[in-house]
């Protein structure tokens, strides 16, 4: 379960911003997670209720998924990630290790397996607010 390991790298990110920025309590973090990263986000917000420090006693983490992007290297064309046609077990592979959607993914436009993910992988802190 990867997303106890993310958990922990928020928390641990967050308090960092935190402890410069000067809050002494925290009460918003939001979190941007890429589709392809394909994180439960209830088991990430059940994690970081669990992981949170004092200083987010009263916190509210919202986690936002962003969809990815891909781009063709043979066309050109881009296109949105789609889970439609993929089985479970793809998905699971997918799921830990974005890369190998080149095995399983492949250009609407040309049918090449050879794209770049523009967007949707990945998680970031978008903000973190609190209380001086």
């Amino acid at each position: 379960m990867h997303e106890w390991a993310l958990a922990e790298a928020v928390i641990t990110a967050a308090s960092e911003i935190a402890e410069r920025e000067g809050l002494k309590q925290v009460t918003r973090v939001t979190i941007r997670v890429g589709e392809l990263q394909q994180v439960e986000s209830a088991i990430l917000e059940f994690a970081l209720s669990q992981l949170k420090t004092a200083r987010f006693k009263r916190a509210k983490f919202e986690v936002e998924t962003e969809k990815a992007r891909l781009r063709c290297r043979v066309c050109g064309h881009t296109w949105v990630f789609s889970k439609r046609n993929l089985d479970q077990a793809t998905l699971e592979a997918i799921h830990f290790v974005p890369e190998i959607a080149h095995a399983y993914v492949k250009c609407p436009n040309c049918a090449s397996p050879d794209f770049e993910i523009e967007q949707g992988r990945g998680l970031w802190l978008q903000t973190v607010r609190g209380v001086k």
